[in-house]
Formats: C-alpha cells, structure tokens, sequence
C-alpha cells in the first residue's frame, strides 16, 4: 500500500471534529490573518495599485494623441483614452461605494482629449481616499443603483475588486498599445517587485 496523505479535504459537509482527524484540511474555513498583519498587507496593495495607476496614466500624457484613438480588433468603443477614463471612473465610484461624499469626474468629451493630463490628478486623489476608507473594519453596505436594485456588498469585496479592478485595465491599456507595435508600458516594470524597490522596502 502506497503512502497515505498526512492532509485530507474535508467534505463540504464534514467539520475536523466529526472527521475525528486532526490531521484534516477544511478548505471552506477561512485562516484569519492577525489584524495588525491583515492590514499592512492590504495597506501595501492598495499602495502598489496608486503607484501603478500613477506610472499608466502619466505615461498616456506623452504618447501621440492619435495613440489615445487605438482600440483592440473588435471592440472600437473602447480606445486607450475610454479604458483610462472608466479606470479614473470606477476609483471613484468605488469610493461612492464606501458611502463617501465624493464628487466623480466631468470627463472632456472632445475629439482633442484634453482631460488626459487631468486624469492621474484625479486618480491619485480616488486612490488616496479609497486607501482611508479601506481602514474601516470590514462590514455590509447598501447601494441603490439607478435601476432601483438595492446591491449588498462588505466593505472587503469592495476594495479588493477596486484592486482587481484597476489591475485588469492598466493592463487592457497596455495590451491595445503593444498589439499597435507602441511599447510604452512596461507591465513587468508595474509589479510588486519594482514598487517595492520604488518605496524603499525591496530588500
């Protein structure tokens, strides 16, 4: 007989003490982290995503502004300068989301694009309260949309898909700008590596 595991998983059904095994992994009970720990770790996140917005949307400033037109094959409606407008967008909606008294952005909607230069401004100061308002211990908000529908969501799933969120459109950018043959954004440049370099905590 082959070796037997030391771990096993229990049934959704199954608890470590009817298993009667001390020896057994339940994968549907959460490891709280001690809160100290819980919320450098978070803290650092939500650092690394200000920086990373900050880097991405400086970055547009300088690109030609016929680059701000490009859009992947397929979907016009997004172009580089509508991904960076609806990421600048969702920081602050999210931060609406967290029951806070903030007044979201008037985006220009001429053919020049001037807001881009505006954008990072804007951004750093969503990021900035987002990263206050993460401070607040963990609990159930409402929001009523236009649609009348009352949306439950804890304060957590918030950030972290605020996190989620402008990670998945940094990258979005750099993606319709590379496929053009444009290499302005670096992703790998973007990584907790290099912001922890950046800050001063790398080693």
């Amino acid at each position: 007989m082959g070796l037997q595991p030391k771990w096993r998983w229990l049934k959704s059904t199954e608890t470590s003490q009817s298993a009667g095994d001390a020896n057994v992994h339940a994968p549907h009970k959460v490891c709280r982290m001690n809160q100290q720990y819980d919320n450098a770790f978070l803290d650092r996140l939500l650092r690394h995503m200000a920086w990373a917005n900050q880097r991405v949307l400086t970055e547009l400033t300088s690109i030609p502004s016929n680059a701000l037109k490009l859009h992947a094959p397929n979907d016009p409606d997004w172009t580089v300068i509508e991904i960076a407008r609806h990421l600048v967008d969702a920081a602050g909606f999210y931060c609406k989301r967290l029951a806070s008294e903030v007044s979201l952005f008037e985006f220009d909607d001429s053919a020049e694009h001037s807001d881009v230069s505006q954008l990072p401004v804007a951004c750093a100061g969503y990021d900035a309260l987002l990263r206050e308002l993460a401070a607040a211990p963990d609990a159930s908000t409402t929001f009523n949309p236009r649609d009348g529908v009352v949306v439950h969501r804890a304060r957590s799933t918030i950030v972290a898909q605020a996190i989620h969120h402008a990670t998945e459109h940094r990258t979005q950018i750099a993606g319709v700008l590379s496929a053009h043959g444009i290499a302005a954004i670096d992703l790998d440049s973007l990584d907790l590596w290099s912001f922890g370099d950046a800050e001063g905590l790398g080693d």
